[in-house]
């Protein structure tokens, strides 16, 4: 054999870097803490708990990680709409609450009270 050729043992058994066993580790506390929250927490609070137990990580590998692991809150927010820079113009109350009509489709009234906003909620 030559000597500057590797042995089959080191090519059938690729060392696992330190920084791949920390991940291991780390998803393994990951799905641990998101098993714990009935998979409610996401990663900025996992971050917090994982910071707490004395781990120095970033929530952006933490993000990586749980991507990866397929691991996701089931929690969705709720929508919150935008404000509009355009200014809001009244228009003319032409009914004054006369709804009578002596032809079909003469004045046609609609009801969006089923419509959250932010303000009435």
């Amino acid at each position: 054999m030559y000597q500057g050729l590797p042995t089959i043992n080191r090519l059938l058994k690729p060392t696992i870097s330190n920084r791949e066993k920390e991940n291991i580790e780390l998803t393994d506390k990951i799905i641990e803490i998101h098993e714990a929250s009935r998979r409610r927490y996401g990663a900025p609070k996992i971050h917090v708990l994982l910071e707490r137990a004395g781990y120095t990580v970033g929530i952006k590998r933490i993000q990586r990680l749980m991507r990866e692991a397929g691991i996701r809150s089931i929690v969705v927010k709720n929508f919150r709409p935008s404000s509009s820079k355009e200014t809001v113009v009244e228009r003319d109350n032409l009914l004054e609450r006369d709804f009578s009509t002596d032809t079909i489709n003469e004045k046609w009234v609609s009801d969006i009270t089923y419509i959250n906003t932010l303000s009435d909620g």
